[in-house]
């Protein structure tokens, strides 16, 4: 893989939180070697408003114009990366044409988190710093080095329940 831009398309189940700030972080960050996408298995229609606020809060990122889809309007398409950020878009996700990489960055739904405007918030901010950090990652992978083995590595950094479980233990 040594083409710009990278095809890439971030998949979840509602295509509301997780894998639209995913989208517009790597389209960010990525500034054109990436291409980026979003959708979802059973797209909710409507992204979350608090998916718009930590992009724009946080990141300076205005991203009105995303949208909930499904992943359906991408059958066909080639990509050279799929990657999930919910366990349920991991277990269903379709066969995409071009043996693109896969990798699996979950991260839990803040959209699910109940409480508070501000503890709901918090949740966004703490899902999307993770969702950040991977895409750094993603973002420092010289183009020799981007294979199936070292994208799926980054999927498997700053994992919520392991942190959760170390604090537990201090």
């Amino acid at each position: 893989m040594s083409r710009h831009p990278y095809k890439v398309l971030i998949l979840c189940t509602g295509n509301s939180a997780r894998s639209i700030i995913g989208e517009y972080l790597l389209r960010l960050k990525g500034k054109g070697r990436f291409e980026t996408f979003s959708a979802g298995s059973h797209p909710t229609g409507r992204v979350n408003p608090l998916a718009l606020w930590v992009l724009k809060d946080r990141y300076g990122i205005d991203a009105s114009d995303a949208r909930s889809k499904s992943w359906d309007e991408f059958r066909g398409v080639t990509f050279d990366m799929v990657i999930t950020v919910c366990d349920n878009a991991r277990e269903s996700c379709p066969v995409f044409p071009g043996q693109p990489i896969t990798a699996h960055f979950g991260s839990p739904d803040p959209a699910g988190q109940e409480g508070t405007e501000e503890q709901r918030k918090w949740a966004f901010v703490q899902v999307a710093s993770q969702i950040s950090s991977r895409i750094d990652l993603l973002c420092a992978l010289p183009d020799l080095l981007i294979d199936p083995e070292r994208v799926q590595a980054i999927g498997d950094q700053f994992r919520p329940e392991e942190s959760g479980a170390a604090k537990a233990g201090n």
